[in-house]
């Protein structure tokens, strides 16, 4: 039967869902509101979006057009949020890089992407030196000052400065209106094998994804919201999948909007402080960090909620921020998907839950977001029980996910087989519909025939008072196979000294209770000062495998 599609007037406008939809509203409802740079710019919406039209007036200058690709390498500002909008609003795609990779990974993500024009900041004026006679497509650079900025020295052949390029530029910009499937951006995952893979995302994906969330954040009664009397101010950086898409979130709301530049403890607790920042999101080694530092551990964080992503919020870590009141719960998902598939909200009435229970529920990976469609199956694509018990693989789809590997059809065939997205996480469902990651696939123990979850063991070893961090693997064992190996880094503040003999009496107790399986009690424990991390600050676990590779299990 033919479909029975809805006829279109002549004279009718069909919208189409592109990025620069986003700033109708908030031009419209809070074009006084505030967008802050750390404590050296403050503007207000209408003046960003002036901005935004020199920018694409200057870029046109440079030769920039339809689906040219722009690179950007800053930290997170006022000026980044100008591109998010700027470049894709013209047709062309922005390339966030990932300014952690290694020079080689650097030079290979703006080559495989045919970025044209680099706009660079002044701190990493030494990367592009050492690289820029290996990149193919480059053809002009455009520096990033901070006021006071000194260029160091370099070879770099500039076609000019950002703040000069947008003063000499028209504030005037008719963004034109096009298919919205066409790609917006373009980003590259963090892998600990191979080179990294780009992912890209079209306006129609961009601007569904915004609603989307939103709408979840919003949804909840009291907590664990973010509306528009929130300040936000992230903590995910920029050039990671959109900083989890939440600028754009919060641009369409019209809040306050705080850049906190580059990610040093003490500076971004004053920023908290003063300019009244109530909503933020991290990995939770950057949220430890802040709870830590010397301005942390005096700080009211009362008014403060934070998403902790890239990663499992461990309870331990979840209990410390909740005693100093910070909002603290999870959100899930990866570079491929946009990237947020589930949050970790609480349901009506569960605000009198025991604190016990209320932190479990923040813990977990969390309930899907309007839109998605997320099943957990077993090898044959089958799904398992949601009982709270079953494993298996997280597969997903939703109108946001990446279509493929940029330039990858083997590897976009793979992450897609049978028509979903393969996560490669993991995870069980409860019967409350709540998702719990479990482990990775490649992190996954096997010890006596059973599957032992890293992340459980690491969120058990968390809640000991006398630890800061930790990371569970597995190491080989002649009779078990495997058997974990958890690798703690001590709380150091003086109040709790552990041992190894406390750290394994403490998981025995869970094993005891049925938590457990006695195969997760780790018999090797070894103390660290710290725990290598990838460039987004998630736990290198092949790092760590490779180094501990010969560890005895103490079988």
């Amino acid at each position: 039967m033919q479909s029975d599609l809805t006829e279109l007037t002549p004279s009718a406008y069909t919208y189409p869902l592109l990025i620069k939809r986003l700033l109708h509203t908030p031009l419209m409802h809070a074009p006084n509101q505030e967008v802050v740079y750390r404590d050296r710019v403050r503007m207000t919406y209408s003046k960003v979006y002036e901005r935004i039209a020199q920018l694409a007036n200057g870029l046109t200058k440079l030769g920039v057009e339809m689906g040219t690709t722009v690179a950007v390498m800053d930290w997170d500002s006022h000026r980044y949020l100008e591109c998010y909008f700027a470049v894709p609003m013209m047709g062309a795609v922005l390339q966030t890089v990932n300014v952690r990779l290694s020079q080689a990974e650097i030079a290979y993500t703006l080559n495989h992407a045919g970025a044209e024009i680099l706009l660079v900041h002044t701190d990493f004026l030494p990367v592009v030196e050492a690289i820029k006679d290996k990149l193919e497509s480059v053809r002009q650079f455009v520096w990033i000052s901070d006021e006071g900025d000194e260029r160091s020295p370099h070879t770099i052949p500039f076609s000019g400065e950002y703040e000069g390029l947008l003063a000499s530029s028209s504030s005037s910009y008719d963004f034109p209106d096009f298919d919205e499937n066409t790609r917006a951006t373009t980003f590259y995952t963090t892998g600990t094998t191979g080179m990294p893979k780009g992912v890209y995302f079209s306006h129609r994906q961009l601007v569904l994804h915004t609603i989307s969330v939103m709408a979840a954040l919003s949804s909840p009664e009291s907590e664990q919201r973010f509306h528009r009397g929130d300040v936000y101010m992230p903590l995910t950086p920029m050039f990671h999948v959109h900083a989890w898409g939440m600028p754009y979130i919060a641009t369409v709301l019209g809040v306050k909007q705080v850049y906190p530049g580059r990610y040093i403890p003490d500076q971004i607790v004053k920023l908290v402080r003063d300019e009244g920042v109530t909503f933020s999101h991290c990995v939770g080694t950057i949220l430890h960090m802040l709870l830590n530092c010397a301005e942390g551990k005096e700080a009211d964080f009362s008014e403060w909620k934070v998403v902790i992503g890239g990663g499992a919020l461990t309870q331990g870590l979840a209990r410390a921020a909740l005693d100093r009141g910070i909002d603290v719960f999870t959100g899930y998902g990866m570079s491929e998907t946009c990237p947020i598939l589930t949050l970790a909200q609480s349901k009506p009435g569960y605000a009198s839950l025991e604190i016990e229970d209320q932190v479990a529920i923040r813990c977990k990976t969390g309930l899907p977001v309007p839109l998605v469609e997320l099943r957990i199956v077993d090898e044959n694509m089958q799904d398992v029980a949601q009982d709270g018990s079953a494993s298996g693989e997280v597969v997903v789809r939703a109108p946001w996910l990446t279509q493929g590997y940029l330039k990858n059809p083997d590897a976009s065939e793979q992450l897609w087989e049978g028509g979903y997205l393969h996560t490669q996480d993991i995870a069980r469902i409860d019967r409350a519909g709540y998702l719990q990651v479990t482990d990775r696939i490649k992190d996954v123990i096997k010890s006596g025939g059973e599957w032992v979850s890293s992340l459980e063991v690491e969120g058990l070893i968390s809640q000991h008072p006398g630890v800061a961090e930790v990371a569970v693997i597995g190491v080989k064992d002649e009779k078990w196979g495997e058997r974990p190996a958890a690798l703690v880094v001590r709380k150091m503040d003086g109040t709790v000294f552990v041992s190894e003999e406390e750290i394994r009496q403490h998981v025995l107790t869970f094993s005891e209770k049925g938590t457990i399986s006695k195969y997760a009690v780790p018999q090797t424990i070894k103390f660290v000062d710290a725990l290598e991390k990838t460039s987004v600050g998630k736990l290198n676990k092949k790092w760590l495998r490779e180094k501990f590779a010969e560890t005895d299990s103490g079988g």
